[in-house]
């Protein structure tokens, strides 16, 4: 997906609000944005902090940042920067992280992002935005242009299998149909879910959808959405981020307060470092109970 990002927003460097802030990465993959934008690509060095907080200067003054870094860097280490600099003034300054959930594998705990959204959605005025898909990025950097209001970028890698077609961009789109229970997933791991899901039967395949912009309130919930969970009565949520503050705690709350609670809720989500190893995406999501098996377990 960073390449897609860096694609999207080449097209849009030329705009007289346009401008880019790295904290030291992009090695190998922003080169063309950085010709592109010219001046307006700025290295900030390794010093989150600050580049934040230069970010929300110069959305002060009329433009329109984007501030890139490794997932953790740009929401974890200058927290109170997104809080007091971007989110108390309602900013626009987007926060691009690369590398959510376990994307970083070995590195560890201090490179994973698996709380991100959950931390970022408590302060005010932002929103967030987790493509699933490779071709959502593009939709999504387009939106971004025109929000006048902080927002997380949250980029993974592209795990559709070639066979799958999806809908065209929107925030919530049903990818699969079925007769089963209802799955929502968000972000990229549910595109290495959708082979498999595609070849069970028709009764037992969950009606499977997507949703990429956050936070889930009432009245942003689509009606066949609500349809899916009243006839399946079984609603499964599938994420690679921490219960707490992540998708289904926000779905559950408006679903119920909506009057539409399903029957049952199924809940499969990062949980951290069971045997405090570490290792690739695939042995954390495994780990976490997030691979097929775990899925097609509790469908049953």
């Amino acid at each position: 997906m960073r390449n897609a990002f860096c694609d999207s927003l080449v097209k849009h460097a030329g705009r007289p609000d346009f401008v880019f802030l790295t904290g030291d990465l992009g090695f190998s993959a922003l080169e063309p944005l950085q010709r592109a934008a010219g001046d307006r690509f700025i290295n900030a060095g390794i010093a989150e902090q600050n580049m934040v907080s230069v970010a929300a200067g110069l959305a002060r003054q009329g433009l329109k940042p984007w501030a890139y870094s490794i997932a953790p860097f740009i929401y974890a280490r200058p927290l109170e920067q997104i809080r007091n600099d971007v989110c108390l003034h309602d900013l626009p300054v987007t926060l691009v992280g690369n590398g959510g959930g376990y994307a970083y594998g070995v590195m560890g705990g201090t490179h994973h992002a698996i709380e991100d959204y959950g931390v970022l959605l408590s302060l005010q005025h932002l929103r967030v935005y987790v493509p699933a898909f490779g071709a959502d990025v593009a939709a999504m950097v387009a939106l971004l242009l025109e929000q006048q209001h902080p927002a997380y970028l949250r980029l993974g890698r592209d795990e559709k299998p070639a066979e799958v077609e999806v809908p065209a961009y929107a925030p919530w789109r049903r990818i699969l149909g079925g007769r089963g229970a209802t799955l929502l997933g968000a972000g990229p791991v549910i595109g290495g879910l959708l082979g498999p899901l595609q070849q069970l039967p028709e009764a037992t395949r969950p009606r499977t959808w997507v949703v990429t912009e956050l936070p889930i309130e009432p009245g942003t919930i689509p009606e066949p959405f609500l349809r899916d969970v009243r006839d399946s009565g079984h609603l499964v949520v599938v994420e690679e981020h921490v219960a707490h503050g992540g998708v289904a705690e926000m779905l559950g709350r408006a679903l119920l307060l909506a009057g539409a609670g399903p029957r049952r809720l199924s809940h499969l989500c990062a949980t951290g470092y069971r045997s405090g190893l570490y290792g690739s995406q695939k042995f954390h999501r495994a780990e976490s109970g997030l691979t097929i098996a775990d899925v097609l377990k509790v469908l049953e």
